[in-house]
């Protein structure tokens, strides 16, 4: 038997787990890690404890698994996307990593804008410029830290940066690198006139593969610090959600999830490049070769519970820590005792900005119609409303622009939650398909991993023997109904509001 291992390096942990060619997870491990705010509207984390986690977690699994090492034929890795790891010609970071979720790079999206003109960035890289993406990251520290980027020799997403520490390559893949936006998005390849126009270096980048090609094997450090053997192949891998489209066998013309991780997206795939003309959602290369995705991203959706969970719910998570249920299933609990509508309040899940459909870093969080009659359990309802809210924006987009969405797979944390799935259904109006394993990320790295050491001829194939799904969940036409009414008024929260966002953020 062979085994293949997936490893998905998320915002708020990293995840590793080991595969048999059947799909079958023989053994898993996690470790979580911080995110730092140093001002408000930024993110960063420490690349170190990227590679810390990886090298514990698959340590972790080769230990659980008993399995030998020399059999482990693959590895493939998902990772966050958009975030920014600098290096120096000593291959050490030279700063800490600006992630996905940070929106301090207004201003430098606007000089890219000028430079290379709104029509052109998206003829080019299939989107506006935005300031999760990974350029506008680059030009602020040009902008802001010459001294560091004066000694910048390689440019890394998160993912590649393991890559590097795992087998001492500079590569990345094409999912990942549409998300940098200096990436020519239909051709599969770095743009010469982004990379010329924006001061940036090819030498500084790593070679781009399809997601499922060999890009190296695990070096000699590596294989002392996690037990693998060298022999072990390490593959393109995929930008998260793109991974969490194989894993959910999203990987066909009409296939779609909807994923609730730190972040919320809803995915699309097709073998024809399509663009939305007003960027709001986003097109990118997808795994499968050949083919793309379009998807619509929100920024806080886990967050934005993870947020009420660590300051508002502290009692649920003492009962969480004293009994060793998940918190968060308590507070799902609280929430099914509010009804629809959270009694007439609304939360707006901006807590880090907003990508689809607004594309405005400067709007932020907040209940709308907040009242001394409400308890807690409105709280945490109308957070996982108003996520499953903004989640259906971009169901909404997909839905105009042809993309049927008869079945929506769902991965991520908040999957988990039947009484979530459930709401997902109903506002959606379509059926909630969830997996078997529900690995999502993890098993679409492997699964690459597998179709790179040979074991399938294809991803499409590799999907097919090694995803099952679990069960659906059924909308309800009623509460359908309901929460329609409520997306209504929530629709009609941000116009009202965006102007209160800019005064906002001048208040010094």
């Amino acid at each position: 038997m062979k085994y293949i291992l997936g490893l998905d390096l998320g915002t708020s942990g990293t995840k590793t787990v080991l595969f048999d060619e059947t799909g079958r997870a023989l053994a898993s491990a996690s470790r979580e890690y911080p995110l730092y705010q140093p001002q408000n509207g930024w993110a960063e984390q420490d690349p170190y404890d990227w590679r810390d986690a990886a090298y514990e977690t698959i340590s972790a699994v080769l230990e659980k698994s008993g399995v030998n090492p020399d059999d482990v034929v693959s590895l493939g890795m998902s990772g966050q996307m958009h975030g920014l790891v600098l290096l120096g010609e000593d291959g050490v970071p030279l700063r800490s990593s600006i992630i996905w979720a940070d929106q301090r790079t207004q201003k430098e999206c606007d000089e890219i804008t000028e430079i290379i003109g709104k029509e052109r960035i998206i003829e080019i890289t299939a989107n506006p410029a935005l300031t999760g993406f990974t350029a506008s990251k680059i030009r602020w520290v040009q902008n802001n830290q010459p001294d560091i980027w004066n000694k910048v020799r390689h440019i890394l997403l998160p993912k590649d940066y393991l890559r590097y520490e795992l087998t001492g390559d500079f590569a990345t893949e094409v999912s990942d690198a549409s998300g940098m936006q200096i990436l020519d998005v239909p051709n599969r390849r770095w743009s010469a006139e982004m990379l010329d126009k924006l001061s940036i270096p090819e030498a500084y980048l790593g070679k781009v593969f399809e997601s499922p090609e060999v890009t190296g094997h695990i070096s000699a450090k590596a294989a002392k610090l996690t037990g693998l053997s060298q022999k072990t192949l390490v593959v393109g891998g995929a930008g998260d959600n793109a991974a969490a489209a194989v894993g959910t066998g999203v990987v066909e013309d009409g296939r779609a999830f909807a994923t609730v991780g730190t972040s919320g997206v809803v995915f699309a795939h097709t073998d024809n490049i399509s663009i939305d003309p007003k960027g709001r959602v986003h097109t990118f290369c997808c795994a499968v070769p050949g083919a793309w995705h379009v998807m619509g991203v929100i920024q806080a959706a886990g967050l934005s519970l993870r947020w009420l969970r660590d300051e508002v719910c502290t009692e649920e998570a003492a009962e969480a820590k004293r009994t060793g249920e998940d918190a968060y299933n308590i507070m799902s609990r609280e929430a099914a005792e509010s009804p629809i509508g959270a009694n007439r309040l609304i939360f707006t899940p901006y807590l880090m900005g907003e990508r689809t459909p607004h594309l405005d870093a400067d709007c932020r969080g907040g209940f709308v119609g907040l009242s001394a009659m409400h308890k807690r359990a409105d709280l945490v309802r109308s957070v996982m409303e108003g996520v499953t809210y903004a989640m259906n924006d971009s169901v909404e987009i997909l839905k105009g622009m042809g993309v049927s969405l008869s079945e929506v797979l769902a991965v991520g944390g908040g999957a988990k939650s039947a009484f979530w799935r459930q709401m997902m259904a109903d506002v959606f109006g379509c059926e909630i398909t969830t997996l078997e394993g529900g690995e999502g990320a993890a098993l679409g790295a492997a699964i690459l991993a597998g179709v790179g050491a040979g074991l399938f001829p294809s991803v499409q194939s590799a999907c097919e023997k090694m995803i099952n799904k679990a069960g659906a969940t059924l909308p309800d036409a009623e509460r359908h109904e309901e929460y329609a009414k409520v997306y209504g008024v929530y629709r009609r929260v941000y116009p009202a509001l965006k102007d209160v966002y800019k005064e906002l953020k001048a208040i010094k």
